[in-house]
């Protein structure tokens, strides 16, 4: 059970940071959250967060959750000019807890900068989107300080109630995530390839998405994907953007390690012809912000394949 007297801290209203420190809330516990546009942590405000002003008013709260796009954004909230470690008067939490998908080498300097001021950090990716967290089906990985994650383990599972999994010190959690990022890139195109395959076949997307979500090939993703290839919905969860930058950090740390990832490398390069679709599009801006889903159609012009909608209710999988 999460030890309610501890004082949170949260950085972060995204996409995934709103409905997390929103479990936290709903479950009793006292968060104080600051987000670079305030608005959008507001809301919050009715379930009991405290919205702050200033990061500098996160310095006396026990444990700091963040969950922010970049290392440059995560060592700005912590140590720039008006971060959270920034205070003049030596307060500062005892415990960072890091939700983001960053580098292992943005990780690894934020954590010796904390450690020089005495502080434990917990590098605690996450698996999942919004639907996902509200479903209860969030899960976790963390690496650091066992003994400091023992004193924050219970906080993480209120938002990550499918368990964290503790996997070493240091930056190992980030290695984690990594994989996890380039196996998730992986499967959506090869999804998308052979349900391409098959509708060219003249078998209809949720016949098909519906005979792989029920086989041993499914899985919670391929379930709560379908109703979006299905039906074309390109409602935000994940950016290609996003992803492309996990699939370079995968890249990246195979080189470091001399780990050859040939399929990765090749996933990379379908998902760049979705850069290039979308200057075709009137708003090329506009349409790279919507879901990495949406790689669909770019991967039926080579297919020549004209996409419609099958208008179908499809279950997510998350349903109950």
């Amino acid at each position: 059970m999460a030890d309610n007297t501890q004082r949170i801290g949260w950085i972060g209203m995204g996409r995934m940071g709103y409905p997390m420190a929103e479990r936290l809330l709903k479950a009793g516990h006292d968060v104080a959250i600051w987000n670079r546009t305030r608005a959008k942590a507001e809301p919050l405000a009715a379930v009991g967060g405290k919205v702050v002003d200033k990061l500098a008013d996160l310095a006396d709260v026990d444990v700091v959750f963040s969950i922010v796009s970049t290392g440059k954004d995560l060592d700005e909230v912590y140590f720039g000019a008006n971060g959270v470690a920034a205070a003049r008067d030596g307060r500062l939490p005892k415990i960072f807890v890091d939700c983001s998908t960053i580098s292992v080498e943005d990780s690894a300097a934020i954590r010796r900068k904390l450690a020089d001021q005495g502080a434990d950090f917990i590098a605690c990716p996450v698996s999942g989107n919004a639907k996902v967290i509200k479903a209860g089906r969030l899960s976790a990985v963390a690496s650091g300080p066992e003994a400091a994650f023992r004193r924050v383990q219970a906080l993480v599972e209120v938002f990550a109630p499918n368990g964290v999994a503790h996997v070493g010190e240091g930056e190992l959690a980030r290695i984690c995530k990594i994989a996890h990022n380039v196996m998730l890139g992986v499967v959506i195109e090869n999804l998308i390839e052979i349900t391409l395959l098959a509708e060219k076949a003249g078998v209809p997307r949720h016949a098909f998405l519906a005979f792989m979500n029920n086989s041993v090939m499914g899985s919670m993703f391929t379930r709560y994907k379908a109703p979006a290839l299905v039906n074309l919905d390109w409602t935000t969860t994940f950016t290609p953007e996003l992803l492309r930058k996990d699939l370079d950090l995968g890249l990246e740390l195979g080189r470091e390690l001399d780990v050859p990832m040939p399929v990765t490398a090749a996933t990379r390069e379908v998902l760049q012809a979705h850069f290039g679709a979308a200057q075709l599009k009137p708003d090329p801006e506009g349409y790279l912000q919507k879901d990495f889903a949406a790689l669909l159609e770019t991967m039926a012009i080579g297919a020549g394949v004209k996409l419609e909608s099958e208008n179908k209710q499809v279950p997510t999988g998350l349903e109950g």
